[in-house]
This record gives C-alpha cells, sequence and structure tokens, in this order.
C-alpha cells in the first residue's frame, strides 16, 4: 500500500505503469481498488494512479475534509506531490465531478477527462443514493456480478458522511454548466441500467460542445469499468490516444469490444 501525507492527513493511492499519467477518481460507492482492471488495461503505455478521496478506503476519515472543495485541496495536493504537471482525468460519479470542477480550475493541468456516471442535473442521483446507510446501499446499487466483488469488499470502509457531504453541495445548473464549458477533450459515459445515475437526456446530448462526447454502455449498471471491462478498457486507450484538441467524437463502441475478457 501506498500513502503520501497531505496536512497531517494519510491519502492512499496505487501506481501502474509507465508514460503520460492518468489519475482515476472513485465513485460515492467503493474506492480505488474497481479501477484495477483499467489501470492494467492502461498501464502498457501510460502510468496509472487511483487514489482514495478523504473519508473513503484507506484514506483517513476527517469530517472537516469531506467538502467538495476539500477534495479538490486533496487531488491538487496528490499531483503536485507526485510531481505530476498535466495529466488525464477519469473520474466516476463523485470523481467524475471533482474531475471536471479540477479541470475548471486548474485547465492547464488536465489534459482531457472521461467522466462515467455523471449526474448532468442533480435529478439525475437517486435520492436513496444519500439517505440509504450502506448495508442497504450496498444490497441495491451493488449486482450479485461476481466482477463487482472489489466494490463489495471497500463500500463499508465509506464514512457515511463524506457521501452525503458531497452529495448536498452539488447544484444542478453548475454540473451542467461543468460539462458544457470545460475546455478540455470531455467523454461522458453511462450505464444503461445504472440503478443511482440516469443517463442524459437526448436534448441535453444534443447540446453538447463539439469536443464532448456521449456514449451509453448498454449491459452495464454503475460500473462499466467492471460489468464490460473489455469494452471500457478499449474505448479508454482510443480516448488517451486522441491527439490533444482532437475531438472525440470519431470513438465508437465497436461490436469486438463486447466480448468479456475472463
Amino acid at each position: 500500500m501506498s500513502v503520501i501525507v497531505l496536512d497531517d492527513q494519510v491519502v492512499h493511492y496505487e501506481v501502474l505503469g509507465r508514460g503520460q499519467p492518468v489519475v482515476f477518481l472513485h465513485s460515492w460507492v467503493g474506492s480505488w481498488r474497481y479501477w484495477i482492471p483499467a489501470m492494467q488495461g492502461v498501464s502498457i503505455s501510460f502510468r496509472a494512479y487511483a487514489l482514495d478521496l478523504w473519508g473513503f478506503g484507506d484514506t483517513a476519515k476527517d469530517t472537516s475534509r469531506y467538502s467538495l472543495n476539500e477534495q479538490l485541496k486533496l487531488l491538487e495536493g496528490f499531483l503536485v506531490e507526485m510531481g505530476i504537471q498535466r495529466c488525464a482525468l477519469v473520474g466516476h460519479g463523485l470523481g467524475a465531478v471533482l474531475a471536471l470542477l479540477f479541470a475548471r480550475r486548474k485547465p492547464e493541468a488536465v489534459d482531457r477527462v472521461m467522466a462515467v456516471s455523471l449526474p448532468l442535473e442533480k435529478a439525475a442521483l437517486n435520492p436513496s443514493l444519500e439517505s440509504t446507510n450502506l448495508a442497504d446501499l450496498l444490497e441495491w446499487a451493488v449486482s450479485k456480478d461476481p466482477a463487482l466483488n472489489p466494490v463489495r469488499g471497500e463500500l463499508l470502509k465509506t464514512d457515511p458522511q463524506a457521501l452525503q457531504s458531497s452529495m448536498s453541495e452539488m447544484s444542478q445548473d453548475e454540473i451542467w454548466d461543468l460539462t458544457t464549458r470545460t475546455a478540455a477533450n470531455l467523454v461522458l459515459v453511462h450505464g444503461q441500467n445504472d440503478p443511482l445515475i440516469r443517463e442524459p437526456r437526448e436534448e441535453q446530448v444534443a447540446d453538447l460542445p463539439e469536443q464532448a462526447h456521449a456514449l451509453v454502455f448498454e449491459q452495464s449498471g454503475h460500473f462499466p469499468m467492471l460489468e464490460e471491462s473489455n469494452k471500457f478498457n478499449r474505448l479508454l486507450i482510443e480516448f488517451l490516444n486522441l491527439k490533444s484538441g482532437e475531438s472525440p467524437r470519431q470513438l465508437q463502441l465497436k461490436e469486438e469490444w463486447k466480448r468479456r475478457v475472463r
């Protein structure tokens, strides 16, 4: 287990591979651990980092650090500690919100963003996510698919206040504004069967700017990186290999990507 100390508190992270940096940020449900297949997929050509946010996984639990602003300060401090000046961000749920907020705050530090299961409006969030206890959340939000074992094993490490604090701050207008005004190339990925986050409405997809692209994984719920890992990894690698400034609109889900690798 790798850790750094930020403001006298432990932040847990893991790293694989060599090359240009890619930083993975987890959702409200789980921790860094479910990113392992994606990290392995990109580590041949990229250096993949995944960290636990304040209140999640093996990072410190401190209620004074659970705001979105404090989580952004964690990300900024992590990049400084790792010597990363510019990177790609891959965020999921809460991590997707943070990735877009950070891209607005530090545009010079973010080359591109993949936002997985991003709620494009407050109404897209299942309200039970904020009010349900962790044990019940595990039952209704995480299927029995063995691929999701990394989620089940880590969810109960979460401090419920970390989940609730970040959700209470989310502004419907700000999320949509972040999506449409982000300068970096942006790919949105949603699972069609996600019980937590509703996929974008048709009119929202139509209003996305040229540098943004939305794709739906038809066989996935909240965790396409695990439920359709082969397809997710292929898409992610193609996105990371686009030249800077090249539109992601050319990216499409291909039939041959659908086979799950065991």
